[in-house]
């Protein structure tokens, strides 16, 4: 296999890339200062554009495109960059920036601050090559220094996996802005020597951040007779829906590998049914991306592997029971994941991260004797009941999300004698099958982990209403803020 790029009208061999790139390269770094922000959308030219800048000794801040304006003024303005490469000109603009031309090798433009705008310059960490930024669980997005080391070696780790699986072609979903299709994408696919198709959203059915149209990526899936692709958990849910709806099955189809949230079993047992060969990863941002995934031939709910670039334990965690004043019996939730190998520099503006150190993931899991990784819940979205019981949201959650009647839900409960939700209905699922859905995730939880009452999200959580994360993890101060009053009239008054 030869390298190959093709964004669905171009295709690109790696002596006409590298040949873009040292183009690129020309870019003016000593004018503009180290950091170079990259607000575009996919395609042959964001990836010359990254390598260009890289190749040039600048730092990237990639912009994913769904980010809005306040966000990216944020990001410009903690990353000190003057320089802005875009497709979008006249959002370029709004930003601050005037144009000065083109970038070489590539159809972007190329624009630098105005004058008269005031950027701050960010603390980067030394070795810095890329700043992702990630939206974590307020508006204003969190900057994490990676070196152009420990995201090879993570592309590396990937890329030996896909090679095993002969996996030849490569289908970007993801916006190549977002770490993990750029490192565990893109990036690998070039490292196994496959073909990266890097086509425009819009062409596989990506608006924004989380409005996809799973017809149209299965059919871009069958027309280039795709191997792997990177899906989040709801992207795989439209999919199964889709399929199990008369949409032609993905024949060629090696591995998608799910990543940004838990994947409920029951959802990875009906992708397989269906041809798609859903498979859990697990991984965050500041171990530049995945640290473990399951493989095709692994049992749904049986754990991930750890890939060979990462040593995963698990640490105790606080006791959560120091918290509850019952001492009641507590459901065995797991220790905090810690991962060592390639880990960030620091965060923006913040101390470096040691090097070696391990990073403490707040993530709640457990190893078995072979070694799989279970992820449990996130340490501080535990929940104590009134009753002293201690249970991690996402257990409840995974439990809903395996009903096809449900698209999204996020479980509440802190101080309560039992769990509510708010829920959102899958197409067509009217208030008795939600209810029937909502019977069934209870007969596999405990009574303490089941869900007491419910209400219905008028309209799905997304990014761009603020209720999600750019990755689709639910932003739950913000749900409970907008839900909160229904939610309490749930519950019986004193």
């Amino acid at each position: 296999m030869a390298a190959m790029l093709h964004d669905g009208a171009v295709e690109l061999d790696p002596a006409g890339f590298d040949a873009a790139v040292a183009r690129a390269a020309g870019l003016p770094l000593q004018d503009a200062g180290r950091a170079v922000a990259l607000l575009a959308d996919n395609g042959i030219d964001w990836l010359v554009a990254a390598a260009g800048v890289a190749r040039a000794g600048g730092v990237l801040i990639p912009l994913p495109g769904f980010f809005t304006d306040t966000q990216c003024r944020h990001v410009l303005g903690a990353t000190g960059a003057a320089l802005l490469l875009t497709d979008d000109p006249a959002r370029g603009l709004r930003l601050g920036f005037a144009a000065s031309g083109g970038l070489p090798g590539t159809g972007l433009h190329c624009l630098h601050a105005d004058t008269g705008a005031a950027v701050t310059p960010g603390l980067l960490p030394e070795g810095t090559g890329l700043v992702t930024f990630t939206s974590g669980t307020t508006g204003a997005p969190r900057g994490v220094c990676l070196g152009a080391g420990a995201l090879a070696r993570v592309a590396d780790a990937v890329a030996s996996v896909a090679r095993a699986l002969g996996v030849e072609r490569h289908l970007c979903l993801l916006p190549l802005g977002v770490l993990l299709e750029q490192v565990a994408g893109a990036g690998a696919a070039s490292l196994a020597g496959a073909t990266a198709f890097v086509p425009p959203l819009a062409t596989v059915g990506m608006a924004g951040s989380s409005a996809f149209d799973a017809r149209r990526a299965l059919a871009q899936v069958s027309r280039h007779e795709v191997h792997s692709l990177i899906l989040l958990p709801q992207m795989l849910q439209a999919m199964v829906a889709a399929v199990e709806g008369g949409a032609p099955r993905p024949a060629s189809l090696r591995i998608a590998a799910v990543g940004g949230g838990r994947v409920p079993p029951a959802l990875v047992e009906r992708a397989r049914a269906l041809g798609i060969p859903a498979c859990e990863g697990y991984g965050l941002s500041e171990c530049g991306s995945v640290v473990a995934l399951a493989l095709p031939q692994d049992a749904p709910g049986s754990g991930m592997r750890p890939l060979p670039h990462a040593r995963v334990h698990t640490a105790p965690a606080p006791s959560p029971a120091a918290r509850s004043e019952s001492g009641a019996d507590t459901q065995p939730i797991g220790d905090e994941v810690v991962v060592e190998g390639p880990a960030f520099l620091g965060y923006l503006g913040g101390p470096a991260h040691a090097s070696g150190a391990p990073v403490r993931t707040g993530d709640l899991g457990t190893l078995d004797a072979a070694g799989a990784l279970r992820i449990t819940g996130r340490l501080k979205h535990l929940i104590i009941t009134g009753f002293g019981r201690n249970v991690s949201p996402e257990w409840p959650e995974s439990e809903l999300l395996a009903q096809p009647q449900v698209q999204q839900a996020v479980v509440f409960g802190e101080a309560r004698p039992w769990l509510c939700a708010v829920l959102v209905p899958a197409p067509g699922a009217d208030l008795a099958s939600l209810a029937a859905a909502v019977a069934a995730a209870n007969a596999g939880l405990p009574d303490y982990a089941r869900i007491g009452g419910w209400v219905v999200a008028p309209t799905p959580f997304t990014p761009a209403d603020g209720t999600l994360t750019a990755n689709g993890r639910p932003r739950r101060e913000v749900v409970h803020a907008r839900h909160g009053a229904q939610l309490d009239a749930l519950y019986p008054r004193c």
